[in-house]
């Protein structure tokens, strides 16, 4: 008798017994086990003596006995394996007795171990449970408009500050959030660029807008009067949407740009700077133990910022409300397309919302001969277009193939529903 271990789990239902034609002396009496991967085991016993149907000789005794010799090194192979806490999926019972738990046996060192499974994206961070908050990024620190945005587009989302736009692209990225709410627009102060370009490095998509009004507040430490401010402090765009209101008051102080409205007052708060007064949100004001000298100090009062919302994923769009679809695209020879894209939107009845041109930053500068003065220098741009439409519609859809067919760069950064929340001018948002 011998017998060959192996790494599967042992199969007693394959023990067969293989006989003789009847009438044939019995010669061989063979058990062979037969399971996967190179088991098997063969007890074998011959005598020509013999006689199979007849008296049952000493032949036979013995390929009993070695049968049950043989049944005894399993099932106490078996025990073994189920005292390490092993199991065999799919065998339930055996000759009407249950299984006991069978693991592999360890492979012979010619065989590889196994590979550890790879990590997938989702053991990094994974997506919030079911009733769990939004982890919405933002930039700036707690009380700036942008996480009031985050708080507007996500109820009761939790909201996480990042001291730079591109901390909130990569925040989404590395699944540490899983929005973020960036401004893209000011009314006033007109487009914010850095998140134009930050749109093209990154590969978020824009799944949505929200539309917040800004209310703008001089703030300074309690008991601080006018007459003792020597500067002002914020955001280079409350800086320039206040300057008007500012020397009406008679502020002719230094107005210095910090990153950010809340991160205006938070500094003054921490550094007990009663000399400088900040332009942030009441919100911050509160937050910060500031007092409001004065209350909406925006020259205009139609003084909106317009967010948008950014995902790893896109959505799907659909037909059913109104829907804003945003690109970005180029050309190799420049401007002289950018009728020809823009027509393929009016031909379809398709309103523009807004265009931007930023440069290309990489080939900035075009150079183009000219008989008259040698070579002729032309800046190069990325043109970003929002228009009204989503790619569900088939007039969309008609639209990009023949932009497309201009423009040798073409990229849909998303398209998501439109803001239709009303808004009244001179709200006051806190």
């Amino acid at each position: 008798m011998k017998s060959i271990t192996s790494s599967s789990p042992l199969d007693l239902k394959s023990m067969t017994r293989i006989a003789p034609p009847p009438g044939l002396g019995l010669t061989h009496h063979r058990v062979v086990v037969v399971v996967p991967r190179r088991l098997f085991i063969q007890c074998v016993n011959a005598n020509s003596n013999s006689t199979y149907g007849g008296h049952v000789g000493r032949a036979r005794h013995e390929w009993q006995s070695a049968c049950a010799i043989l049944a005894s090194k399993v099932v106490s192979q078996q025990q073994d394996t189920e005292k390490s806490g092993g199991g065999a999926d799919g065998l339930s019972a055996v000759n009407g007795h249950p299984t006991l738990g069978l693991v592999p046996v360890k492979e012979s060192s010619s065989y590889p171990a196994p590979l550890p499974k790879p990590l997938s994206i989702t053991d990094l961070s994974p997506a919030p449970m079911h009733g769990s908050p939004l982890r919405v990024a933002y930039q700036g620190v707690p009380g700036a408009y942008s996480e009031a945005a985050a708080g507007k587009a996500y109820p009761n989302c939790e909201a996480i500050p990042c001291d730079q736009f591109e901390v909130a692209f990569q925040a989404v990225e590395l699944w540490i959030a899983d929005r973020a709410v960036l401004p893209v627009e000011n009314s006033l102060g007109g487009s914010i660029h850095r998140n134009y370009d930050l749109l093209l490095r990154h590969r978020l998509h824009i799944v949505g807008e929200v539309q917040l009004p800004v209310h703008h507040c001089l703030l300074a430490l309690p008991g601080v009067r006018k007459d003792y401010l020597t500067r002002v402090i914020s955001h280079p765009q409350a800086l320039s949407q206040c300057e008007h209101t500012l020397t009406k008051m008679g502020l002719n102080v230094a107005r210095e740009a910090v990153d950010d409205t809340a991160g205006a007052a938070e500094y003054i708060a921490m550094n007990n700077l009663r000399d400088t007064a900040a332009i942030a949100s009441a919100r911050a004001a509160e937050l910060y133990g500031m007092q409001i000298l004065a209350d909406g100090i925006q020259d205009d009062s139609g003084n909106v910022t317009r967010f948008v919302m950014l995902a790893r994923e896109p959505i799907i769009p659909r037909t059913d409300r109104p829907f804003k679809t945003s690109i970005v695209f180029a050309h190799d020879k420049g401007t002289s397309v950018l009728f020809k894209v823009l027509s393929a939107f009016a031909f379809r009845n398709i309103s523009l919302t807004k265009i931007e041109s930023r440069p290309h930053r990489n080939r900035p500068i075009r150079l183009v001969d000219d008989a008259n003065v040698g070579t002729a220098k032309h800046f190069e741009y990325m043109f970003y277009v929002d228009f009204e439409a989503s790619l569900a519609e088939a007039r969309a859809q008609n639209a990009l193939a023949e932009v497309q067919e201009f423009t040798s760069f073409l990229r849909v950064l998303g398209s998501y529903p439109m803001d239709m929340t009303p808004w009244t001018p001179s709200s006051r948002h806190d």
